[in-house]
């Protein structure tokens, strides 16, 4: 008997399932409510980066805060400050070049980790500011920002990498990441910061 009902549930859910469909009934729209994350573009590891992601991402980065700042969502800047090795906070090589258009009002998290999840206020934040939608840009795709891209997942946030807006030591490192995880484009951006009801 139990066979036979493990059998049939399947085909129960499918059928289910199917009659949903056909009477014209089409599952709920969720709305993204988006958040940037800039990561850690500051002097200190800027030069470290390979030629080729220096020479692109920065415009790529600032174009995605644009675009976050026409549909009015958050950009929040990221920091790296290890407690012992540095860059100290209010130091300029701790600092983002000016070439980078965030400002001193958007909010700030600074990290002693990979993940700018761990020992941070940061998930509070995004459940504070009704946040379910993670975008990343800025270093390294090979380290904080994977570290971040898993962390959020594992928050079960809706996480995503913006391509070309990504540095690492080596491009086509970055290349690698940006294919092997959820990555778009900065037009895909625009189209679902624009129509953000997926």
């Amino acid at each position: 008997m139990r066979k036979n009902i493990v059998v049939l549930l399947p085909v129960v859910l499918m059928l289910s399932i199917t009659a949903l469909y056909s009477a014209g009934e089409k599952p709920e729209k969720k709305e993204i409510k988006p958040v940037l994350l800039v990561m850690d573009v500051q002097n200190i590891w800027i030069p470290r980066m390979a030629e080729e992601d220096r020479n692109s991402a920065p415009d790529t980065i600032n174009e995605s805060i644009a675009l976050f700042r026409k549909f009015g969502h958050p950009v929040i800047r990221v920091y790296h400050s290890d407690p012992q090795h540095g860059p100290n906070p209010g130091t300029p090589p701790f600092e983002f070049p000016e070439s980078i258009a965030v400002t001193s009002d958007d909010p700030k998290i600074i990290k002693g980790h990979a993940s700018a999840f761990t020992k941070t206020d940061l998930e509070a934040m995004l459940h504070k500011g009704d946040r379910n939608t993670v975008f990343l840009c800025g270093l390294s795709a090979t380290g904080c920002v994977l570290a971040t891209y898993f962390g959020a997942m594992d928050r079960e946030f809706n996480v995503l990498m913006i391509k070309d807006a990504l540095l690492s030591h080596n491009a086509s490192y970055t290349d690698v990441i940006e294919d092997i995880c959820y990555s778009v484009s900065i037009e895909e951006l625009g189209e679902i910061l624009e129509n953000p009801f997926q």
